[in-house]
C-alpha cells in the first residue's frame, strides 16, 4: 500500500461498475432473445450468423487479455521496443491460418476444434488433445483473473478477491445467459473500453512531457528504441527472429488450433466473412501492441530516473502500468476507474471466450458421442456448463499466484500446449500420409519436448546476458521518511544463471549448465518434433498406403492464393476460362445445416 494518493476514489467505482453491469446486460440481452427458439448448437457458435467485422473485433479482444495490457508495457520497459516486431508475426500467422486451417474447419462444420482429430486421426488422439487444451484454458483464465486483481490490489487497495469474484461472476453470467453471441457482442463493446483505457493514459504522459518527441528521445537515450537486433542465437530472449519466428508459431497455434479462436471465425456467416475477420483482426491486434509499446516508452520516460520497481515501491513490473495511472491521472475523478475497468475488460473479454470454449469441447467431445438427448435439454445443460466453468475458473486463480511474471507465464504456457497441437493439426490438414500412429505419437513427442525445455528454464532460468535486461536506475528517487520505500529490502534481480557453494569450480559449472533456449521457441520445439516424429513414424508404419476423405485435407482450390494466382494468370493470358464459373469460395457457404457426417470417414 502506498498512502491515501493511490486510493481510488468514488468516481472510480462508479466508471468500473457500469462497465461490469454493461457486460452483464448483453447476456441478458440475448438470453431474452432466444428464449423461445435456440438449440444448443446456436448457444455454442452463434448459429452461425455473426458478421466478420464483429467476429474480428472479439478475435482481437480475446487477445486482448489483462495479460497484455498490464505486461507488454512493462516488457518493453525492461527489453525495448523491439518487442514491436511480433507484428509481422501476426501477419504472418493470420495468413496461414486463413490459408491452410480454416477451409477445412469451415467446410467440416465442427463445433469442437479436437472431433477433426477423431475424423483425421484417432479417438484417443483427440481425446488427450482435449486434456491439453483444458490445462492450457483453465491455467490461462487462472492467470488471467488473478493477475489484474492482485496488480490493483497492491497498487490501489482495491480488494484482491472481490476484484477475483466479480470478474467471473459478470462473465459467467452473460456466458450462461447469452452463449456466444453474447461473448462477441460484449467483446465489441470491451473492446472500445480497452483501447479507452490505454488512450488516457498515453495522451496524459504525452502532455505532460509536452509531446511525443520528448518520450522517443528519452528512450533512444535509454536504448529502448532497440529494433537493430538481427542475433540468431535462439537463447536470446528478443531479437528479430527469436520475435518473427517464435510469435508466428505460438500465434499460428492460437488462430489455427486453439478452441476459442476457431470457436469464433467458423461462426460467421459465409467463408468469406470468416476470412476478412482474421485479416481485420490483424488491424486490431497491430493497433493494440502499438498502444502496449507506447505505454512502456510513457512508462521509462516517467521513470527513468527512479525506477518504482528497483526502489521498492511495486513488487512486480506487471504493477508499474498501474502505479503510473495512479501517479498521473488521481487528480482526474473516474479516469483512473476509467483504466482500471478496461483492465478488467481485457479480463472479461478472455475469461468469457475460455469459459464458452470449454463449455463447446464439453459438449461435443464428451456428452454429445456417448449421450443421445433432446435439444432442449443439450441446450440447458450447455448452460450449466458455462455456469460450472465460471466456478472452475475462480478456484484457479488461487494457482496463478505461483506462475511469476504475467506475460512470460502466458508465452511458456501457450508454447508447452500449443506447439504440439499445431504440429499435429498441421499435419492432419497438409499431409495425406501421416497415419493414427503417426499423429498419436507425434503429438506425445512434441508435448514431451516442450515440458522439457520448460522444466529446464524453471530449473535453470536464462542468464542475464542472454535476457538482455536494459539499465533501471533508481538515483533520482527522493522518498520523504513516510514514504513506502524500505531500504533494507533486496533490490530485485535477475535471476542469476547459477549458484556456487563455497569451493565449488564456478568454470566447471558453467561448462555443463543447461543453456534454455528464449521461451518464444518453446512452441516451435514443440511443434517441429511433433512434426518430424509424426511423419517418422508414420512412414514406418505403413503411413503411404494410407487412405484419407479428401475433404479433411487441405486442396489447392480451397486457398485464397490458388484463386488470386489464377485470376492474375487469366489476366496476363488473356484466357476466358474462369468468366462465368462459381467461385470455389461461394459453394463453401454457411454450412451450419449440412455439418459434416462423422460416419462417412470413421473407416479411414
Amino acid at each position: 500500500m502506498f498512502g491515501d494518493a493511490h486510493l481510488l476514489v468514488a468516481a472510480d467505482y462508479v466508471v468500473f461498475a457500469v462497465v461490469l453491469l454493461l457486460s452483464a446486460a448483453v447476456g441478458f440481452y440475448y438470453a431474452w432473445r432466444s428464449r423461445k427458439q435456440g438449440t444448443s448448437r446456436d448457444f455454442l457458435t452463434g448459429g452461425r450468423k455473426l458478421n466478420a467485422l464483429a467476429v474480428s473485433m472479439s478475435l482481437t479482444a480475446s487477445y486482448m487479455s489483462s495479460v497484455t495490457v498490464l505486461s507488454n508495457p512493462a516488457e518493453v520497459y525492461r527489453y525495448g521496443a523491439i518487442f514491436g516486431y511480433l507484428s509481422i508475426s501476426y501477419v504472418l500467422a493470420v495468413v496461414y491460418t486463413s490459408e491452410v486451417f480454416l477451409p477445412v474447419f469451415y467446410r467440416l462444420a465442427i463445433n469442437s476444434t479436437y472431433e477433426y482429430l477423431e475424423l483425421r486421426f484417432s479417438r484417443a488422439t483427440r481425446l488427450l488433445a482435449m486434456v491439453i487444451f483444458f490445462f492450457n484454458a483453465l491455467l490461462y483464465t487462472g492467470l488471467v483473473i488473478y493477475a489484474p486483481a492482485l496488480a490493483l490490489n497492491q497498487v490501489t487497495g482495491m480488494n484482491l478477491w472481490g476484484g477475483i469474484i466479480s470478474t467471473a461472476t459478470v462473465c459467467t453470467l452473460y456466458c450462461a445467459l447469452g452463449g456466444l453471441k453474447a461473448v462477441v457482442w460484449t467483446d465489441v463493446v470491451q473492446i472500445g473500453i480497452m483501447f479507452a483505457g490505454y488512450m488516457s493514459v498515453i495522451i496524459k504522459c504525452v502532455i505532460l512531457k509536452g509531446g511525443i518527441s520528448t518520450i522517443l528521445s528519452d528512450a533512444q537515450e535509454g536504448g529502448r528504441i532497440n529494433f537493430v537486433d538481427f542475433d540468431i542465437n535462439p537463447l536470446r530472449r528478443h531479437t528479430f527472429w527469436t520475435l518473427v519466428i517464435g510469435g508466428t508459431f505460438g500465434w499460428s497455434s492460437i488462430y489455427g488450433t486453439y478452441q476459442p479462436q476457431v470457436q469464433r471465425y467458423n461462426s460467421c456467416k459465409t467463408i468469406k466473412h470468416a476470412r476478412l475477420a482474421l485479416f481485420i483482426n490483424v488491424l486490431g491486434l497491430a493497433c493494440t501492441l502499438t498502444l502496449s509499446v507506447i505505454s512502456g516508452l510513457c512508462l521509462y520516460s516517467f521513470y527513468k530516473n527512479c525506477d518504482p520497481w528497483k526502489a521498492g515501491q511495486v513488487s512486480s513490473p506487471d504493477q508499474l502500468l498501474p502505479y503510473l495511472v495512479m501517479d498521473i491521472l488521481a487528480d482526474h475523478q473516474g479516469l483512473p476507474g476509467l483504466f482500471f475497468a478496461a483492465v478488467y475488460s481485457a479480463s472479461l473479454s478472455t475469461v468469457s471466450t475460455s469459459i464458452n470454449a470449454m463449455a463447446a469441447v464439453t459438449m461435443e467431445d464428451l456428452i454429445k458421442p456417448r449421450i443421445k438427448l433432446s435439444e432442449k435439454k443439450l441446450l440447458l445443460i450447455s448452460k450449466g456448463l458455462s455456469l460450472f466453468f465460471g466456478i472452475v475458473c475462480v478456484a484457479m486463480a488461487g494457482l496463478a499466484s505461483l506462475m511469476g511474471h504475467m506475460m512470460q507465464a502466458v508465452s511458456i504456457i501457450g508454447g508447452v500446449c500449443g506447439g504440439p497441437l499445431l504440429g499435429l493439426f498441421s499435419l492432419g490438414v497438409l499431409c495425406p500420409f501421416v497415419n493414427s500412429k503417426g499423429g498419436l505419437w507425434g503429438l506425445v513427442a512434441g508435448l514431451a519436448a516442450a515440458v522439457s525445455v520448460t522444466i529446464g528454464e524453471i530449473i535453470s532460468p536464462s542468464p542475464p546476458e542472454m535476457t538482455r535486461p536494459l539499465s533501471l536506475s533508481t538515483e533520482g528517487c527522493n522518498f520523504s521518511s513516510g514514504g513506502s520505500l524500505n531500504w533494507t529490502t533486496p533490490l530485485p534481480t535477475e535471476p542469476s544463471l547459477y549458484t556456487a557453494t563455497p569451493g565449488q569450480n564456478t568454470d566447471d559449472i558453467h561448462v555443463v549448465q543447461w543453456q534454455s533456449p528464449s521461451y518464444l521457441y518453446f512452441v516451435v520445439i514443440g511443434g517441429l518434433t511433433a512434426i518430424i516424429v509424426g511423419i517418422i513414424i508414420s512412414l514406418l508404419t505403413g503411413g503411404l498406403r494410407e487412405t484419407v476423405d479428401p475433404r479433411l485435407m487441405l486442396m489447392k482450390e480451397d486457398t485464397l492464393s490458388y484463386h488470386l494466382f489464377k485470376r492474375v494468370k487469366d489476366g496476363v493470358m488473356g484466357g476466358t476460362d474462369s468468366v462465368g464459373q462459381p467461385n470455389k469460395e461461394d459453394e463453401i457457404n454457411n454450412p451450419a445445416e449440412e455439418k459434416f457426417d462423422n460416419t462417412r470417414v470413421s473407416s479411414f
